[in-house]
């Protein structure tokens, strides 16, 4: 990824078929939105796609038709870690790197169990680094199975061995976000992507390479505005315009995930199906569907207000 531009990487969804299998027509439908979109890289098989809901075959199957799909225009990356022995572990991540992405991500909470240091963490992701060769890593602060948050310190240590080119960051804190940026400062190939939405202006303007949040499926084309013209002083207006309209709706795209998420490309245009093999999220009833609509309706406005186009509805 250039990671000398901001950029926007998406989360992606899993399209599914109305009987739960995985709906390869949809999934090229949604890769080339994102790509008609401007996003800079792709991140399959994460959370927003499902993954611990996916066979060992479907997730090694969805990555090489994301990465079919974009065909070089863009890299994609993929998570490679889901648990067990680091061994076990890295073979699996060697599976996902063979279908040719640019980095491989590993889970900050499969990586070590929750109620162990920091330490035993530390030493697990270096048995994974020794154990992997030379397959280009990175690193997610899933929120599932639990959230361990990678220290400014430890990030630092992590991108001097030269392995880690990707950091998909989950804190929640603005400093904590400027002290990694700081301690992996001048680092070639490497970029922290931030996820919170709330900061999203003030990150980008800290230092941070790009975004990677769950707003890019529902709005693609909006995040990579944002990255284009989070420092344009001729839009200060519209920046503050947007960077206000995430803060607002940020319960709304929360709330039933990803159904909501796929309802909301439907609505779009977007030719796929509602159905979640995940389970808990709630349910997609009348009073969500119509703070969907009014999203929707908000999003028109704004779009209007920003003079913002968009490849879809």
């Amino acid at each position: 990824m250039n990671k000398t531009e901001k950029g926007f990487i998406p989360v992606m969804l899993t399209p599914f078929k109305d009987n739960g299998a995985v709906d390869f027509d949809g999934l090229t439908k949604l890769t080339e939105l994102y790509l008609e979109a401007g996003a800079a890289g792709l991140f399959a098989n994460c959370l927003s796609s499902e993954m611990f809901e996916l066979s060992e075959d479907e997730r090694i199957a969805v990555v090489k038709h994301c990465v079919k799909i974009a065909d070089g225009k863009v890299p994609v990356v993929a998570t490679g870690t889901f648990g067990g022995e680091i061994a076990k572990q890295a073979d699996f991540v060697k599976r996902i790197y063979d279908t040719n992405v640019e980095a491989v991500i590993g889970i900050t909470g499969l990586l070590a169990e929750e109620t162990d240091s920091d330490e035993v963490f530390e030493a697990n992701v270096h048995a994974l680094l020794e154990q992997t060769a030379n397959v280009p890593l990175g690193f997610y602060e899933c929120p599932v199975p639990y959230k361990r948050v990678i220290s400014p310190k430890q990030l630092g240590n992590l991108v001097a061995t030269g392995r880690v080119t990707y950091h998909k960051d989950t804190c929640l804190d603005l400093n904590q976000i400027r002290e990694k940026l700081a301690l992996t400062k001048g680092a070639a190939n490497f970029g922290l992507y931030d996820a919170y939405m709330v900061h999203a202006v003030e990150s980008l303007k800290a230092g941070s390479a790009g975004l990677s949040c769950i707003q890019g499926n529902f709005f693609p084309e909006l995040i990579v505005w944002l990255c284009n013209n989070y420092n344009n002083t001729s839009l200060t207006g519209e920046v503050a315009l947007v960077q206000q309209f995430f803060i607002d709706q940020m319960d709304v795209m929360h709330d039933v995930y990803p159904t909501v998420a796929k309802y909301f490309l439907q609505k779009r245009g977007l030719a796929i199906s509602t159905f979640t093999r995940r389970t808990g999220i709630g349910e997609f009833n009348t009073e969500a569907r119509l703070k969907a609509d009014k999203l929707f309706e908000d999003y028109a406005s704004l779009k209007e207000r920003i003079s913002l186009e968009s490849a879809l509805a």
